[in-house]
């Protein structure tokens, strides 16, 4: 009687974190390699060292797809693994200690996200799909012990880990040092620069960021940012129609930069 009884107890359920696999919706591998990546070269910085001993499918445990608002990370998630974007956009918007929020990056294909969360094991900021994206998840300790078992991909990771830290620096710089005006500038050259640098035109681009999340990653207001659009535009520096943008006058531009380094 007793073992008839424990034979039909039924096991409360345990509750448990969604892992990434059933949150999104995940690629077919076969679909999408890392060779026939466009992205490679930025997501994975490797110069002029490569080792054919190991390939960057190995380090990409699966890839997925996010629509247009869905979010990849929250602020205090544990960090288990680094992002990489395949295709789309992305913003990542971290919260001060007294509630607000301020975009802390505009990242696009190439971009490499959550090196910033190695240190304190948790993401320090939300990220959110500003279109349908597409991310490979690339496990954190997959990559510890091959940069352990490969010097080429060690200087590799360094090489990544750099290029983030020159990043924020570049913001912080722009944030202390520029007027509203040369932030706008910078801004948009350098986001040019990063969509040339992948093979797009050098000059006209889609912002995915509204003018209020543009102020937020700037410092700015939203009217600041609208009345400098409007002048950008009268000055025939750019040209304004929505959310398509293109630089006409790059020069003028990049002086309006340099003036504030004088």
């Amino acid at each position: 009687m007793a073992v008839h009884a424990l034979q039909n107890v039924v096991p409360m359920p345990q509750p448990r974190r969604a892992n990434v696999l059933e949150r999104f919706r995940v690629v077919d591998r076969d679909q999408a390699s890392c060779s026939a990546c466009g992205s490679l070269a930025f997501c994975m910085p490797t110069g002029e060292r490569r080792d054919t001993a190991w390939n960057f499918d190995e380090l990409v445990s699966h890839r997925v797809r996010l629509r247009k608002g869905e979010v990849l990370v929250r602020t205090g998630d544990r960090f288990a693994a680094l992002y990489a974007i395949r295709s789309g956009s992305c913003k990542s918007v971290a919260t001060t200690a007294s509630g607000q929020q301020q975009i802390a990056g505009y990242h696009i294909a190439g971009d490499m996200l959550g090196a910033g969360a190695i240190y304190a094991g948790t993401y320090d900021a939300t990220v959110t799909a500003l279109e349908d994206s597409e991310f490979c998840v690339c496990p954190f300790d997959r990559m510890e012990t091959l940069a352990q078992q490969n010097g080429d991909f060690q200087h590799t990771l360094c090489s990544l880990l750099s290029r983030e830290i020159g990043r924020e620096r570049r913001v912080m710089l722009m944030l202390g040092t520029m007027r509203a005006e040369q932030r706008l500038a910078s801004f948009l050259l350098e986001l040019a620069d990063r969509y040339h640098a992948r093979g797009y035109s050098s000059s006209e681009f889609v912002l995915r960021m509204t003018r209020e999340e543009i102020g937020s990653h700037l410092g700015l207001k939203l009217e600041t940012v609208s009345r400098l659009f409007s002048r950008f535009h009268q000055d025939a520096l750019i040209r304004v129609q929505g959310r398509d943008v293109k630089l006409l006058d790059r020069v003028a531009l990049q002086q309006l930069v340099d003036a504030s380094l004088q």
